[in-house]
């Protein structure tokens, strides 16, 4: 393919022009894997059909045949419940690539029988390891052993929403969930309670995205899904490969599109269970080498993006789930740390950070290859990174020099948030500092903006509803408990998150339970707690309590995200201020033909306070966070509107800690949030 003879990032952005070198040479080395993956498998994308051929398949004579890529290895033998576990009855024949064949009958197999390989590495050590390419895992409760399942069942799921299309989510809104932590009881709750008890709650606030989180099978539930061990396999804890298809496919059916959180980052490092040193070379599918080989602060393994078959098991992995289980992309873990060979430690001080020598180029490359595929397989599907470093042109397309993500998350808002709130008194924010924060991203590339995430929900960290009320939340969350620690916490609360949606992104993401203030931290099962789940679940019974506070911040998330969508808030050009009042601490500013006007002075109602208006005319407050049904006092009528004066002008009423939002009052109704 002839590319431009200047890219496009370089084109869109003229302070990239330094590096227009960099960039070339990224696409060359894009082009030239390409060439090589083309050659050998055929195209880029039949490579990415890896898992038809790798793993456990049947061919055309209904035979099962399994391959398994182990290239240092000196011998394989499939064992399993078919032949008694004997580790020398059912030896594989190496092809020169080094993938490893057996076939056996067609009914030498059956569905829920357990199989392992057993390998003699080339260190000289045997070992009985799970197939790389398994579907699904089991744990033995006993030995607490895992070993790989045959999932051939006799009645495969029969999709029902078949005519589902993720290209009617312009806009994400997306709900970032846990399926084990996502019910009440103090246990793992399982795919189908999501579906039938989760997915009506999320569909019914607005949401139109489901973001899932440890999908993958991993050994250790408290790693929150990030050590995987088999990639193929869904999580057994939650459910079965039928259960989850039926997550997938109820979601389908209530307008929602779910994503998964993909780690292609790294590997779990333990060898029981996952792919580390599986031929016995202290490599394979991960570098060699103990600089290169294990993250620093994960403890886990890094896999080499330059060989031909790692790009085949991570790029057929993507297709596997888009295919198989019918998701509508990803959110790509950990995608600093895959970007650079300093992992994000070394600061980012200037643009040449980004194309120095400590950029990994075979990472971007498996990057860009990665977001191209899942457009290719799935149109309209969905890729957001999460990237801290601000690398330029994650967003945009790969013929521009860019990497083809459809969005990146913006990590710098809730790190503000949780600073500000730990760091500062109320009357020390400032208005310019939290303009410059929420609005400072790169042109062009969609950001998803968010106040706070899991991350903020862990132990070790507190949520904004938990940093700003605290032990109140235990005592005095009642209707009718007066608290000005909670009045203050959920004032501020509502105008954190319109803030951030509203002139942070072009997307929306929220972690189940957040939008109502859900109190305390997550905190899995582990030694540390005596194997406790009291913490690791969702209390959906104090937001359903109409004794309680948390309903109001619930209608609010509602609310806020009615308008949104209303007024297609969120593809609109970025939010423009009107103005930044340090003084009075007031926050104003026009996006999509809505004014936003902030008041953060905790003290002060401010009377005849005169703003600039996007234009003239008569506007109307459509929403206003202190009213009653939303937890506040109902301070104002908001049934007599405001006109602009001859210099452009509103006259506003605005009372301390709330937000109002006003729209122009054209012939006929405006609806109220």
């Amino acid at each position: 393919m002839r590319r431009p003879p200047i890219p496009g990032l370089v084109l869109a952005d003229g302070w990239l022009a330094p590096y227009e070198r960099e960039i070339q040479a990224r696409l060359r080395l894009y082009d030239s894997r390409v060439a090589q993956l083309t050659r050998r498998y055929g195209s880029a994308e039949e490579c990415a059909r890896g898992y038809k051929r790798m793993g456990f398949n049947r061919n055309e004579r209904g035979e099962w045949v399994y391959r398994e890529w182990a290239p240092a290895a000196r011998e394989l033998h499939l064992i399993g419940d078919f032949n008694g576990w004997d580790r020398t009855a059912t030896p594989m024949v190496r092809d020169r690539h080094g993938v490893w064949e057996v076939t056996l009958p067609a009914d030498a197999l059956r569905h829920g029988q357990r199989v392992k390989v057993h390998v003699f590495g080339s260190d000289n050590e045997h070992r009985d390891r799970i197939p790389a390419w398994i579907r699904y895992t089991e744990q033995n409760p006993e030995t607490y052993d895992y070993s790989g399942i045959i999932w051939e069942p006799e009645h495969p799921y029969e999709w029902r929403n078949t005519r589902w299309n993720p290209a009617t989510v312009k806009v994400p809104f997306i709900y970032e969930c846990h399926i084990g932590m996502a019910g009440e009881e103090p246990r793992v709750h399982s795919y189908r309670e999501f579906a039938d008890n989760v997915l009506p709650r999320v569909a019914s606030l607005g949401y139109n995205t489901v973001q899932i989180m440890a999908v993958q099978e991993h050994p250790y539930y408290g790693s929150f899904g990030y050590h995987v061990s088999s990639f193929f396999a869904p999580c057994n804890r939650f459910g079965t490969p039928e259960d989850l298809k039926y997550l997938i496919d109820t979601a389908h059916g209530m307008g929602l599109a779910v994503l998964l959180d993909v780690v292609h980052s790294h590997a779990v490092k333990n060898v029981a269970e996952g792919l580390n040193n599986f031929d016995g070379s202290n490599g394979q599918y991960f570098h060699a080498g103990e600089r290169d080989s294990r993250h620093p602060d994960w403890d886990s393994c890094l896999f080499d993006y330059g060989k031909d078959e790692v790009l085949e098991f991570l790029l057929s992995n993507l297709a596997w789930w888009l295919e198989e289980f019918r998701f509508d992309g990803f959110r790509f873990d950990g995608v600093t740390s895959m970007l650079y060979l300093h992992h994000g430690h070394e600061p980012f001080t200037d643009l040449g950070c980004y194309f120095n020598t400590q950029v990994n180029v075979d990472a971007v490359t498996y990057l860009q290859l990665a977001a191209t595929l899942v457009q290719r397989i799935r149109p309209g599907a969905l890729a957001i990174a999460e990237d801290m470093s601000g690398m330029p042109g994650l967003c945009r397309p790969v013929d521009e020099g860019g990497f083809g993500f459809t969005h990146r998350l913006a990590m710098g808002l809730p790190d503000y948030w949780i600073k500000l709130l730990k760091e500062k008194k109320d009357e020390e924010w400032s208005m310019g500092d939290m303009w410059y924060t929420l609005t400072n991203r790169r042109y062009g590339e969609p950001n998803i903006a968010y106040a706070e995430s899991h991350d903020q929900a862990l132990v070790g960290d507190k949520t904004i509803a938990f940093r700003l009320m605290d032990a109140e939340m235990y005592t005095n969350m009642s209707c009718d408990t007066p608290s000005l620690i909670v009045d203050r916490g959920m004032a501020l609360h509502k105008m954190i998150r319109l803030a951030t949606l509203a002139a942070g992104g072009e997307g929306w993401l929220n972690f189940m339970g957040n939008e109502f203030g859900h109190p305390e931290w997550i905190d899995f099962p582990r030694e540390g707690n005596g194997n406790s789940f009291l913490y690791c679940r969702r209390q959906w019974s104090l937001v359903d309590n109409q004794l309680l506070r948390y309903r109001f911040l619930n209608a609010f998330d509602r609310a806020m995200l009615r308008l949104a969508k209303d007024y297609n808030l969120l593809a609109a050009r970025p939010a423009r201020p009107l103005n930044m009042d340090e003084k009075n601490r007031i926050m104003a500013f026009e996006r999509g033909g809505l004014c936003f006007v902030f008041n953060w002075n905790g003290e002060a109602a401010i009377p005849d306070y005169l703003l600039p208006a996007p234009e003239h005319g008569e506007w109307k407050v459509i929403l206003d966070s202190d009213d009653a049904s939303f937890g506040g006092f109902s301070r104002q009528d908001h049934s007599v509107n405001h006109f602009t004066d001859k210099q452009q002008r509103l006259s506003l009423y605005l009372l301390p800690r709330t937000v109002i939002v006003l729209a122009r009052a054209y012939k006929g109704s405006l609806p109220t949030y």
